[in-house]
């Protein structure tokens, strides 16, 4: 291949890499906006679900659990704060689990509901199912602990899948702490370091 052959061929491989670029950026550009509409209006819809006496849900403010960006909402009946609602993360297996735990003014669970995640099918992603996410209804922070074996009191890991259960409770346990810590100063913090649990 003489010189004059391999400029080509250099010229053409920046083109294609440009025009590649070009392209990604466009369909980012243009995929984005419905993407985020999209995520929108699911958390409106599970805010609306796991808070349905409320009248009203307005976000209150900012925090990052795992250093991720997430919300925090109060519920309202009128001008009454009934409930609060924060946007969590737990480290599952194989990625991090988005959750949405519900609080009633005592920092006792109400509901959870899990948004989004990427764990093992036919194991981690049992963490939608009913069976498990109910058993954090009515639970307060001390409640909040994962087990193998059977029980009422804690919350029973899915089998095979602990570590995905383990994310999801500590997840819940750290959105249940910042709305205590926020609306209660009860002197508990969100951990935030599912790593060393989820290792267990």
């Amino acid at each position: 291949m003489t010189a004059k052959d391999m400029i080509k061929v250099a010229i053409n491989l920046v083109v294609i890499y440009l025009a590649g670029g070009l392209l990604l950026a466009f369909v980012y550009a243009n995929t984005s906006p419905v993407i985020f509409k999209k995520i929108k209006q699911e958390t409106e819809e599970a805010l609306k679900k796991l808070m349905p006496e409320a009248g009203s849900i307005a976000e209150a403010g900012k925090w990052e659990p795992l250093h991720k960006h997430a919300a925090y909402y109060e519920a309202k009946t009128g001008d009454d704060v009934i409930g609060y609602v924060a946007e969590t993360y737990g480290k599952g297996y194989s990625s991090y689990i988005h959750i949405l735990v519900a609080s009633d003014k005592e920092f006792h669970v109400k509901k959870i509901k899990v948004l989004g995640h990427a764990e093992t099918p036919g194991l981690g992603d049992e963490i939608e199912k009913d069976y498990f996410v109910n058993q954090y209804d009515g639970k307060d922070i001390d409640h909040l602990l994962v087990l193998k074996t059977e029980t009422t009191d804690m919350i029973q890991a899915i089998s095979g899948a602990t570590i995905s259960s383990r994310a999801v409770t500590q997840g819940v346990k750290d959105g249940l702490a910042f709305i205590k810590d926020t609306y209660g100063g009860g002197g508990t913090e969100p951990a935030a370091h599912q790593e060393k649990e989820a290792g267990k």
